[in-house]
C-alpha cells in the first residue's frame, strides 16, 4: 500500500462561508474525512504549512513546498497538495521547475465549491488525485482536476465558476480517471534516481500586458525595478512603432543594461511566432529576445523566476530555451 503526504494549503476546497465571504477554515484532517474510502488504497499522512485563499500564494509559499516534499521525500511513495484553484496553476508550474526529475508524483489538486457544500466537486477531486499518486506509473508534477490529468507546465484556470475549471494548452491532458483509475494517453518516461531540488527564485520579474496606446514610459520604472520582463503583445508578437519607436528603444536599453525580455502573447493557444510580422522581426535588432512560443503565461513567469535566480545571458537564454515537462517546442 503506498504511503503518501498530504500538504493542505487552503482555497476554495478548505473554506468555510462567513460574514466577509468564503475562506479556508477546514483542517486538513476534516478534507481526509470528506474521502474515507482512499484508506483502502493507501496510507496517508498529513501537514498544513499555511492556510490561505491561493491570492495570497507566491514564491516564498512555493519554496516552503520544495522544502517539505525534499524533507519528506524519501519517506514517502507521493504527495497530493490541496490547493486554492486561482493560483494553483502558477504553483504547479513553479514546483515543476524547482522539482525536476522526479520519479515520484507531486499532485495538486482543488475545488470549485468548498468541501463543506452540499454540491461540491472537492470529494471527486480528493478521491482522484489520492487514487493518481497511488498509481505505480504516476510522476512528476501534476495537476487532477475534474477528472483530468494535466501536466504541471500545461495548465491554465480557463473557468472560474465550471467544475472543468482547468484546462491543457496546447498540449493533451496525459490522462483522465476513470473508475478510479488512471487511463493515460501520454505515460512518458518515469525518471530514475533522485529529484533535482532548487531553492531560489528571482521575484523580480514583471509581465507587462500590451493594450493599444500604451506608452514606452512604463520603462521608467521596469529599468529599475525588474530583472526579467515577460511582455505579453497582440497575436503573433510584436511591438507597436508609434512615438518614433519608443518601445524599441526602451527595450533595448533595458536588455543593454543586462536584463532579460521574453516576449508572449496575450492569446491563449497556438503562441508566439516573432519572424512572421515586421513588428515582430524588428524585436532582433534591440538584442537578445527570448521567446515563449507556446508555454503557458503561468510556465514563462515562473521559469524566468527560476532561471534568473542563478543565471543570466548565454545561459539563461539556453536555460530558458531548454524544454521541461514540455513547456516549450
Amino acid at each position: 500500500m503506498k504511503h503518501i503526504l498530504m500538504i493542505a494549503t487552503g482555497g476554495t476546497i478548505a473554506s468555510k462561508e462567513t460574514e466577509e465571504g468564503l475562506a479556508p477554515m477546514l483542517s486538513s484532517q476534516e478534507l481526509l474525512d470528506c474521502v474515507p474510502e482512499i484508506g483502502s488504497v493507501c496510507r496517508v499522512d498529513a501537514v498544513q504549512p499555511f492556510n490561505l485563499d491561493s491570492t495570497n500564494v507566491y514564491a516564498r509559499h512555493w519554496l516552503e513546498l520544495v522544502r517539505i516534499v525534499e524533507e519528506n521525500y524519501q519517506k514517502y511513495d507521493g504527495f497530493v497538495i490541496t490547493h486554492g484553484t486561482d493560483t494553483m496553476a502558477y504553483t504547479a508550474a513553479a514546483l515543476s521547475y524547482l522539482i525536476q526529475n522526479s520519479r515520484k508524483p507531486i499532485v495538486l489538486t482543488g475545488s470549485q465549491r468548498s468541501a463543506y457544500s452540499r454540491d461540491t466537486d472537492a470529494r471527486r477531486n480528493l478521491a482522484d488525485a489520492f487514487l493518481f499518486c497511488a498509481d505505480e506509473r504516476a510522476y512528476g508534477v501534476r495537476i487532477v482536476f475534474n477528472g483530468e490529468v494535466i501536466l504541471g507546465t500545461r495548465a491554465k484556470k480557463t473557468r472560474t465558476r465550471s467544475f472543468n475549471a482547468f484546462s491543457s494548452i496546447d498540449f493533451p491532458a496525459i490522462a483522465v480517471m476513470r473508475e478510479g483509475m488512471p487511463f493515460y494517453y501520454i505515460e512518458g518516461q518515469k525518471p530514475t534516481g533522485d529529484p533535482a531540488f532548487y531553492h531560489a527564485l528571482n521575484e523580480n520579474v514583471f509581465v507587462l500586458k500590451m493594450i493599444p496606446g500604451l506608452k514606452a514610459d512604463i520603462f521608467d520604472y521596469l529599468d529599475d525595478h525588474c530583472d526579467g520582463l515577460v511582455i505579453e503583445s497582440f497575436g503573433a508578437g510584436g511591438l507597436p512603432n508609434y512615438e518614433d519607436n519608443a518601445f524599441f528603444d526602451r527595450l533595448a536599453r533595458f536588455l543593454s543594461r543586462g536584463k532579460t525580455a521574453v516576449l508572449t502573447t496575450q492569446v491563449e493557444r497556438e503562441g508566439s511566432a516573432l519572424d512572421k510580422y515586421a513588428v515582430g522581426r524588428r524585436l532582433h535588432a534591440c538584442g537578445k529576445v527570448l521567446e515563449a512560443r507556446c508555454m503557458t503565461l503561468e510556465a514563462t513567469v515562473t521559469k524566468l523566476m527560476w532561471i534568473l535566480a542563478f543565471a543570466r545571458g548565454q545561459q539563461a537564454e539556453s536555460l530558458f530555451d531548454t524544454p521541461v515537462e514540455h513547456d516549450i517546442f
